[in-house]
């Protein structure tokens, strides 16, 4: 039989649309990488790594692991092992060479759900949780394929209600459902590159989403849930923390990754210098580091962390070891000095309490800064200090700690990128970092600045004295 009148050559043009479109669709939908790759920097020992535990794409299927290495950092071999539920079911060896940079090695992951990777230098043993989440389709997806299938089926509808009723008009009911579930299709298939990818580099052992990695997570600015205790024990050639509920007393294993590291600690010994270190995980709620100095007296301690459903907090202590004091370190005000060999100036607009201070500091003469921590920058802020005592001891009662970010020259980014973070292997960023700071008191205060250069943290100290600004 043949279609009569306007409605078949209607439902011809429409059949034709719909394969063209289906195969892009299909192709489009197909496209794109899902989820992000984790970055977790850990102080090893005497090494300062970042671990990046790139995306799972199928299950079972690869699991690789890139260690990336800072200058200083020893040759040698470290153990991995990936475990699900206590039990290692992959193993490899990663190989560091004198150079740094990167060195990878893969695994393989059979199931979804939550994993730990343990990290071994022979003598500790780094436990990086991390989870793998199910591959399934996403919203888009759904849609896209949902649509072009309804289409399909309305289509053979269309032609079938055309070929056999007597009046044309029968056929236009399901050509409109044509229309329409096209119509839903090529706007989920042409928005997908805009839709963000699930925030997976957030996920931590606990979270009730591994099979559908598209479910609304916690969020990590949410505070309905207790802070922290952290208890600090050893010395500076190893130390713990140990984090609890402060409810019910209980190990806290809850942290998700935060600026790239599950915890973020600075550390500023008796003579004021500073470490800026990054403990690795030895069980739940149990943190251990090292600080590789001589210098005896009191340490103060200020530990970042991000606890899932329980925010960003701050925690602060003390370490203290027997002897006085070493002499303190002389630190400069603003202006250039040379610090292992690169010419770092430091520069800053108008200073006065109560008002936002531009600053800025600039690593060398070229744009060959690396991210780190995925920033080109970081600002510690300590004070205001009394003139009369010992920078160490001054630092652990001062009424303001803050760690200030720079993004200066990294892309701008809406959403999630399909790489997560900024590629610390690249440098290409600076040489000037720029920060924005408020100084909530007129006083001293002791400043560090901090970029990455040939895979090397520099670290300026700079004390600054603020004078009296317009009370808020």
């Amino acid at each position: 039989m043949r279609l009569k009148g306007w409605g078949a050559g209607a439902l011809a043009v429409l059949a034709g649309i719909f394969w063209l479109l289906l195969g892009a669709g299909q192709a489009n939908a197909d496209g794109g990488p899902i989820g992000t790759d984790v970055h977790v920097a850990q102080t090893l020992g005497e090494r300062e790594l970042t671990v990046v535990i790139r995306r799972v794409t199928e299950v079972p299927g690869p699991l690789s692991v890139d260690v990336i290495t800072h200058a200083g950092t020893a040759p040698g071999r470290l153990d991995l092992a990936a475990s699900f539920a206590g039990t290692a079911s992959a193993r490899t060896q990663v190989e560091l060479g004198a150079t740094p940079g990167t060195y990878g090695a893969t695994m393989t992951v059979d199931r979804a759900g939550p994993w730990e990777l343990a990290v071994s230098d022979g003598t500790q043993v780094a436990r990086i949780p991390f989870v793998v989440p199910a591959q399934v389709p996403a919203p888009w997806e759904k849609a896209a394929y949902g649509g072009f299938v309804a289409a399909g089926v309305l289509l053979l509808v269309a032609l079938y209600a055309a070929v056999r009723a007597r009046r044309s008009w029968h056929a236009l009911l399901p050509a409109t459902g044509v229309v329409a579930a096209l119509a839903v299709a090529i706007t989920a298939a042409l928005l997908s590159s805009s839709i963000p990818p699930p925030a997976r580099d957030v996920l931590d052992p606990t979270v009730d989403t591994v099979n559908d990695p598209y479910a609304p997570l916690p969020s990590t600015m949410d505070t309905n849930r207790p802070p922290l205790n952290l208890a600090v024990s050893g010395t500076p050639a190893g130390f713990t923390l140990r984090l609890t509920d402060s409810a019910t007393g209980r190990p806290a294993d809850d942290l998700v990754v935060h600026h790239n590291a599950l915890v973020h600690l600075v550390a500023i010994g008796p003579s004021g210098r500073l470490w800026h270190l990054h403990p690795v995980r030895t069980a739940p709620g149990t943190y251990t580091a090292r600080f590789g100095t001589t210098e005896t007296g009191r340490f103060a301690l200020s530990a970042e962390v991000a606890r899932r459903g329980g925010g960003t907090q701050l925690l602060r202590s003390t370490l203290d070891t027997e002897g006085g004091p070493g002499a303190p370190e002389p630190v400069p005000g603003l202006g250039t000095r040379t610090i292992d060999g690169v010419p770092v100036t430091v520069h800053a607009g108008e200073v006065r309490a109560n008002a936002a201070t531009a600053m800025t500091a600039k690593f060398g003469d070229t744009g060959t800064l690396q991210p780190w921590l995925g920033m080109t920058g970081h600002l510690m802020v300590v004070g205001p200090l009394p003139d009369a005592t010992p920078v160490g001891a001054a630092t652990a009662t001062a009424p303001t700690w803050a760690h200030v970010h720079s993004m200066t020259g990294l892309p701008v980014m809406s959403g999630r990128s399909a790489a997560g973070q900024p590629d610390e292997t690249v440098a290409a960023y600076g040489p000037e970092v720029r920060f924005t700071y408020t100084f909530p008191a007129p006083g001293r205060y002791r400043l560090w600045f901090q970029g990455m250069r040939d895979y090397a943290v520099i670290t300026a100290p700079v004390e600054l004295d603020v004078p009296e600004g317009d009370r808020p």
